[in-house]
């Protein structure tokens, strides 16, 4: 063996293995530190190529002035598609790889585009920062709130620009709609909605079994537990499983969460960061499977003058105020349903747009990916629609909604209806959520429901109040070498 095949395989072995506490740094990788000319290519490798990893390379690949060079993921059976897609682009040939590692020792990489299982978004951020790359992370950037600080840390210290997948920010219809609600013009936001209504099917039972050989299930795994296969880890259902994904508040829910959190007004005009406090019940009702997460969830969230409250449902559901996937911002003078404001007194909707004066600005860039370009062009974190600051609470906010649940105690409708004490507009919710599951010939008489604790939250330590075992869930004990460090050194 050459002397540089066995440095490449020293650092694969042992660059990341550094352990909690002790941070790491990746070197002899800085090449995309330097200012790139307007006309430069950006050269960026695309991580994870199942769902939204396609969506990845067709936004990428049509793009001038950006190439593709690798294709990176465990499951090689994925490639295949991906290259043909590429080719179909008219782009040239991108290498294939099953591990990040090598990527990041590639000084021609000046990005990594990340659509991985959730589990592995922070941790690929915090290694391409050190190593010098850009960053464009699917949401949620994190599977938990400690990982997520890193990477937010991993990105100033390293000077890195990282964009955060919730597309909302480079709309301007959500810009608008957030521009009334802080004018104050329709008076206070009282409840701050989301809701993902999302169908989920059962995805049953799958054995225990030898991992397909095409698939580095070791590398999959990442900074997960150690773990048997089975088939509903590989491709998508992992989204269902504590250890890997976030359930659907944090998977299709995490651009609701941030766009209701967009909405309420926090210091210094800037939107609002974390509450002052976190409740939340549900349930995985209407079939028996192998999945962890609840498919039925109501989060309420104590922002001071806003409630944030949101609402997972699973199960076939009629729409609210029409609609299914979406946010309602409830104001004093009515309520701003997607593009639309309805008075309270009942007059008829107007356009959220004819209620300003001037228009919106959004950073430059045709689309969210074109954004995230033009801004590792710029070298100004400003340009960003969606910085990995933002990114950070928006997907801590479905972290903590998940650790009240999760530290949740079974309770039956009844008592579950009083979880919320006096809050009427929570009130109002479960009862909702009841009368639906009723729809689905859910039997709510008898049936068990599991109710969080409420727990408050202190924002500046990022850390709750006088409860450890709710502590102990904002991070978790990381597999050698796939660690997520204490802090950035």
């Amino acid at each position: 063996m050459s002397k540089s095949q066995l440095n490449r395989r020293r650092f694969l072995n042992t660059s990341v293995a550094a352990g909690l506490g002790a941070g790491f740094a990746i070197s002899g990788t800085k090449s995309s530190g330097r200012i790139m000319g307007a006309n430069e290519t950006v050269r960026i490798a695309v991580a994870g190529l199942n769902g939204r990893g396609g969506d990845h390379i067709g936004e990428f690949g049509k793009m001038s002035g950006v190439q593709i060079t690798h294709l990176i993921d465990p499951d090689t059976r994925t490639y295949r598609k991906r290259l043909d897609q590429i080719a179909k682009l008219g782009g040239k040939t991108p290498a294939t790889v099953q591990d990040v590692r090598k990527v990041l020792e590639d000084p021609s990489v000046d990005a990594i585009s990340v659509a991985t299982p959730n589990h592995w978004h922070a941790l690929i951020t915090i290694w391409a920062c050190q190593a010098g790359k850009d960053v464009y992370v699917e949401k949620p950037c994190s599977h938990n709130v400690h990982e997520g600080r890193i990477a937010v840390e991993a990105a100033r210290r390293n000077k890195r620009i990282v964009q955060h997948g919730t597309q909302s920010r480079s709309s301007k219809d959500w810009a608008r709609a957030v521009e009334v609600i802080q004018s104050g013009h329709l008076g206070k936001l009282l409840v701050s909605r989301a809701l993902c209504y999302k169908s989920r099917e059962s995805i049953g039972q799958k054995p225990i079994t030898t991992p397909p050989e095409q698939v580095a299930f070791d590398i999959w795994l990442g900074p997960a537990p150690e773990q048997p296969y089975h088939a509903n880890l590989v491709p998508y259902n992992w989204h269902w499983f504590w250890d890997f994904g976030n359930g659907d508040i944090g998977n299709q829910g995490v651009h609701q969460m941030d766009i209701a959190r967009w909405m309420i007004a926090g210091a210094k005009g800037a939107s609002a960061t974390y509450p002052r406090s976190v409740q939340t019940l549900g349930g995985r009702f209407g079939y028996k499977d192998q999945g962890e997460t609840p498919n039925t969830q109501i989060a309420v969230m104590d922002f001071g003058d806003t409630e944030l409250i949101f609402e997972v449902r699973g199960l076939k559901t009629a729409p609210y105020h029409g609609e299914k996937v979406g946010n309602i911002a409830h104001l004093e003078a009515g309520d701003i349903v997607g593009t639309k404001f309805y008075p309270k007194d009942g007059s008829k909707p107007v356009a959220v747009a004819s209620l300003l004066k001037t228009e919106v600005k959004r950073g430059p860039g045709h689309s969210h990916f074109a954004n995230f370009i033009a801004a590792v062009k710029s070298r100004n974190t400003a340009d960003l629609n969606a910085d990995i600051l933002e990114g950070h609470y928006s997907a801590a906010l479905c972290h903590l909604a998940n650790i009240s649940y999760r530290l949740g105690v079974e309770s039956t409708f009844d008592s579950a209806t009083k979880a919320f004490g006096d809050d009427k507009a929570a009130h109002e919710t479960v009862e909702r959520m009841g009368e639906h599951l009723k729809a689905d010939a859910v039997p709510v008489d008898g049936l068990k429901y599991r109710v969080g604790p409420k727990l408050a939250f202190d924002a500046a330590t990022e850390s709750f109040t006088g409860d450890s075992q709710a502590n102990a869930l904002l991070t978790r004990t990381y597999r050698s070498p796939f660690v997520v460090p204490d802090r950035m050194t």
